[in-house]
C-alpha cells in the first residue's frame, strides 16, 4: 500500500473514532450502530469496526441487554473533567464526607467497567491505611464488597463472563468455586450489602451497598474499607445499615424513587 493512502487511512480510521465519540451528549448518552451510521453519514460496518476497537480499549461500553454503547471509563483516565462532572460524583460527595466523619473509615465510589470494578471516587478517613485504592484502580469485582454488590446485580451472562474469566485465588478466603459464588450473590441481593473480609487483600474488611439511578437500575456501589482490627466481624452489620443508607441517600439524589 502507498504510505500517503495508508496515512489517509489512518487519519480518517482516527477522525471517525473521534466524530463517534463527540457524538454522544448529555440528551443522547447511549447509541446502537445504526444510530451512529445514520447521524454521522458513516456505513454501518465502519462505525461497527471503531466501535470495536473503541470498546477493547475501554472508551465505550456496549449494553448487553439494550445492544446500545456509551462513554467509557477510559475517558476517565485520561482527565478528570469526566469525573468531575458526573451526577454521581457530584451527588455522592457530601454524602461520602458525613460517612466518613461518622464512622472514621475510608469510603468509595464504584462501578463496573468491563469485568472488573473500578474506583470513581474516594474519600480518606483521618488514619487511612494503605490498601492500595486510588480513583481508576481496577480491581476484580468477586472478590470485593463493591464488586460483589454490581455482580449480584448483573445479569447472569455478565456473572458468567467474569467467572470464565477465572477465579483466581488471592487469599485464603477468596471465593473461587463458580457455584459457591453464584449462591453468595444471591445472598448479597437478599441482604442489599456485601462484605468482604480478607478476600482480595488479608487483614482488610470491606463493606458496601448498591446505589440505583431514576430507572430503579444498579449503576454503582458504595462501600468502607479498614483494617480487621476496627471494623471487627461484630460490627459489620452494624456498619452495613450505616453503609446501606448512604447508599439510599445518593441513590435518592440520582433520581431513585424506590
Amino acid at each position: 500500500m502507498d504510505v500517503n493512502v495508508e496515512k489517509d487511512s489512518h487519519l480518517s480510521s482516527v477522525k471517525n473514532a473521534l466524530r463517534i465519540l463527540q457524538s454522544f451528549t448529555m440528551d443522547e448518552p447511549e447509541k446502537k450502530i445504526s444510530e451512529l451510521s445514520a447521524a454521522l453519514g458513516l456505513n454501518k460496518s465502519t462505525v461497527s469496526r471503531t466501535m470495536t476497537t473503541l470498546a477493547s480499549e475501554g472508551f465505550v461500553f456496549k449494553d448487553p441487554e439494550t445492544k446500545k454503547y456509551r462513554l467509557g471509563l477510559s475517558i476517565l483516565s485520561l482527565s478528570g473533567i469526566v469525573s468531575s462532572q458526573m451526577d454521581i460524583y457530584r451527588e455522592s460527595q457530601p454524602v461520602l464526607n458525613r460517612l466518613v466523619d461518622h464512622i472514621g473509615e475510608t469510603a468509595h465510589i464504584s462501578v463496573l467497567d468491563h469485568l472488573d470494578v473500578i474506583y470513581l471516587q474516594k474519600v480518606e478517613c483521618n488514619h487511612p491505611v494503605r490498601f492500595l485504592t486510588h480513583i481508576g484502580k481496577r480491581n476484580p469485582p468477586y472478590c470485593t464488597s463493591s464488586g460483589k454488590v454490581l455482580l449480584a446485580y448483573s445479569n447472569d451472562e455478565f456473572v458468567k463472563q467474569v467467572i470464565e474469566r477465572g477465579l483466581q485465588k488471592f487469599t485464603k478466603k477468596t471465593i473461587t468455586n463458580p457455584q459457591k459464588l453464584r449462591i453468595h450473590l444471591k445472598e448479597v441481593r437478599e441482604n442489599g450489602y456485601a462484605s468482604s473480609t480478607e478476600e482480595i487483600l488479608e487483614g482488610v474488611t470491606s463493606i458496601a451497598a448498591p446505589i440505583f439511578d431514576y430507572r430503579g437500575k444498579v449503576i454503582a456501589a458504595l462501600s468502607v474499607v479498614g483494617p480487621n482490627q476496627r471494623i471487627q466481624e461484630h460490627k459489620i452489620q452494624g456498619l452495613a445499615k450505616k453503609v446501606v443508607a448512604a447508599a439510599k441517600e445518593v441513590s435518592t439524589r440520582m433520581g431513585y424513587r424506590g
